[in-house]
C-alpha cells in the first residue's frame, strides 16, 4: 500500500483501524475541513485510492472541530469508530483519556512500515507526542498558526507605511490607535482569544502556559499565564478595549 502524503500538518489518527472481509478494505476518515480546505482532503483521498486499489479512503465532513470530537468518542462507545479522526490540538488530552486511540508509532510499527517522526517540525510535533517515550501519538495535520492581516489602504489613510506591518504588540496598538483615529471603527479585532494571547503569546516569549511541562506531564495541571509579560500584555490589550 503506497502512503497517503499530507501536505501541511492538527492533528489526526486512529481510532483503531477497521478492515472487512471485502476484497477494498473500506478506511473512514471523519475531519472537519470545510470549504476548499475540504475539496483538498476530497483530493487527497481521491489519489491514495487511485494508487491503492485494495483500499478505498472515505473521507467525511463531520461538522467543526467540536462536533467531529463528539461524534468520534460517541462512535467509539459504540463500536462504530471511523479509521482515522481528526482531532484539533486542545483536543488531544481528551483523546488520551478516552482510551479511544491507537498510538500511532504503534500503527506503523503493526504495519511494518519505518515512520521517521523527525520529519515534522519540533514544535509542531512535541505537541502531539507522548511527553514519556517522546513518540507521536497522533499524526500532525493541517497544525494551524496565527496569521495577521491588514489593510494596505487603511494603513495609507491613517498615515501610515503599506509595506511597513507592526512587528510587535505595541506596534499594532500604536498602529491601532492611528486607524482609528483615520475613521475606522476599529483598529484591531483577534479571534481564539485564549490561543493567540496567551498560549501562543507564551510560546513566543518562552512562557509557561500551565505546570507540569504544560500539560503533558500530567492531568493535575494548572494554569500558569500570570507572568509578569503575560500580565503586561494582558493589560495593554484591556487598555486597547477601552480605547476602542
Amino acid at each position: 500500500m503506497k502512503p497517503l502524503h499530507y501536505t501541511a500538518s492538527a492533528l489526526a489518527l486512529g481510532l483503531a483501524l477497521m478492515g472487512n472481509a471485502q476484497a477494498v478494505t473500506t478506511i473512514p476518515f471523519w475531519h472537519s475541513m470545510e470549504g476548499e480546505l475540504g475539496k483538498e482532503v476530497d483530493s487527497l483521498g481521491q489519489r491514495f485510492n487511485a494508487e491503492n486499489p485494495d483500499y478505498k479512503i472515505v473521507p467525511t465532513y463531520k461538522g467543526n472541530y467540536e462536533q467531529n470530537l463528539s461524534a468520534g468518542i460517541a462512535a467509539f462507545r459504540t463500536g462504530n469508530a471511523p479509521a482515522i479522526l481528526q482531532v484539533y490540538e486542545v483536543g488531544t488530552a481528551t483523546m488520551m483519556a478516552s482510551k479511544a486511540i491507537k498510538p500511532v508509532y504503534d500503527v506503523f510499527k503493526e504495519a511494518g512500515i519505518q515512520f521517521d517522526e523527525s520529519q515534522f517540525v519540533p514544535t509542531v510535533s512535541g505537541y502531539y507526542s507522548d511527553s514519556k517515550t517522546g513518540h507521536l501519538l497522533s499524526q500532525p495535520f493541517n497544525s494551524s498558526t496565527p496569521v495577521l492581516y491588514y489593510n494596505k489602504d487603511a494603513f495609507k489613510k491613517a498615515g501610515l507605511d503599506p509595506e511597513q506591518p507592526p512587528k510587535t504588540w505595541q506596534d499594532l496598538a500604536d498602529y491601532a490607535a492611528k486607524l482609528k483615529a483615520s475613521g475606522m471603527k476599529c483598529g484591531y479585532a483577534s479571534g481564539w482569544q485564549g490561543w493567540i494571547q496567551l498560549e501562543n503569546f507564551s510560546a513566543w516569549n518562552g512562557l509557561p502556559f500551565a505546570s507540569k511541562n504544560n500539560g503533558f506531564d500530567g492531568t493535575d495541571a494548572v494554569l500558569e499565564f500570570n507572568k509578569p509579560e503575560q500580565v503586561k500584555h494582558i493589560a495593554m490589550l484591556e487598555e486597547m478595549n477601552k480605547k476602542g
